[in-house]
């Protein structure tokens, strides 16, 4: 067995706040089922940590924020990775995969606008901070007058600029505020029909080697099956429109009993154009409805909206 022929292991995480958290989050769960077993955080700075002064549509999205945790894992840094899902590119190395998904927290969007609240009660030309396309379309969809500025760094960077006056409010991730006790800040939840979330915002994966059969046996219990189910669905639309994390692609699936309900958003980048479409199905078929869902959205246009917003955002 894993534990007694092996008594420690190395989670690679990024120094984030938030992104120690998760990790703190996965070790004390780990501890729980296996209480002598040694667990050390290899904190690791990623290229997305180390470059704030640039949007991530223009440097290669989200998935600068792992690349240097799965070459941790490849050369034997460490044997685990924590990301958030809503990071993880579609496409992953060929010897390493996500084989456990915690139980997912709050999917929402919200807003952080400690003097007007909510977002219709914002004054006209409000200046805006989010760093997400996704956020952007779908805010300029609903105030096509408000004032969208890039907002980089950890959530504890993002909170600093907001309090300083550099902002009128700001759009951040819920289950990440959940996380570090800091909920208090948000004055308004978007509803996923408001605001479709990102692919996986709210879900916490564990990387490793896909070779390292006691790992994966270790790891099992902690794997959440409806929360898998639901990435699924959404992982699969978003490969099926070959979309990456800098462009405007919203997915959000449901598990209720044996189905899933999957509803997918993609938008130019001023809100104006949008193409949306949704449908359930057997849970067992979670990867196959999500790819009738992007063949859906290709159909109704997808394609066109996202060439012509990969062109506006590429230097």
């Amino acid at each position: 067995m894993f534990v007694t022929a092996r008594r420690s292991i190395r989670i690679a995480t990024r120094g984030s706040r938030l992104a120690r958290w998760q990790a703190t989050h996965v070790k004390d769960r780990l501890l729980a089922l296996y209480p002598t077993l040694a667990i050390e955080l290899v904190i690791i700075k990623t290229l997305g940590d180390r470059m704030l002064d640039t949007p991530l549509a223009k440097i290669g999205g989200k998935g600068l924020f792992i690349k240097e945790l799965e070459q941790a894992l490849l050369e034997g840094e460490a044997e685990v990775a924590v990301h958030s899902m809503k990071d993880v590119p579609v496409e992953l190395p060929m010897s390493l995969h996500i084989p456990v998904l915690l139980t997912r927290d709050d999917p929402r969007d919200c807003l952080l606008a400690p003097r007007a609240g909510q977002l219709r009660a914002l004054p006209a030309n409000a200046i805006i901070g989010t760093s997400s396309l996704r956020r952007r379309s779908q805010l300029n969809a609903t105030r096509a007058d408000l004032d969208l500025r890039d907002l980089r760094g950890n959530v504890t960077t993002r909170l600093s600029k907001l309090t300083n006056g550099d902002f009128d409010g700001i759009v951040l991730a819920a289950a990440g505020l959940r996380r570090l006790g800091l909920a208090h800040y948000i004055t308004e939840y978007f509803a996923t029909t408001e605001m479709l979330p990102a692919i996986g915002q709210g879900i916490i994966g564990l990387e490793c080697r896909v070779d390292d059969m006691a790992l994966n046996a270790l790891l099992a219990p902690l794997n959440d099956p409806e929360t898998a189910d639901a990435l699924a669905a959404e992982r699969a639309l978003n490969a099926t429109l070959q979309g990456g994390c800098q462009v405007p692609i919203a997915g959000h699936a449901v598990v209720s009993g044996d189905t899933v309900q999957l509803d997918g958003l993609v938008a130019s980048l001023d809100g104006q154009t949008q193409v949306r479409a949704a449908q359930s199905g057997p849970r067992h078929l979670a990867e196959a409805l999500g790819h009738a869902v992007g063949e859906t959205l290709r159909a109704r246009g997808a394609d066109r909206i996202l060439a012509a917003v990969t062109a506006s955002v590429t230097p």
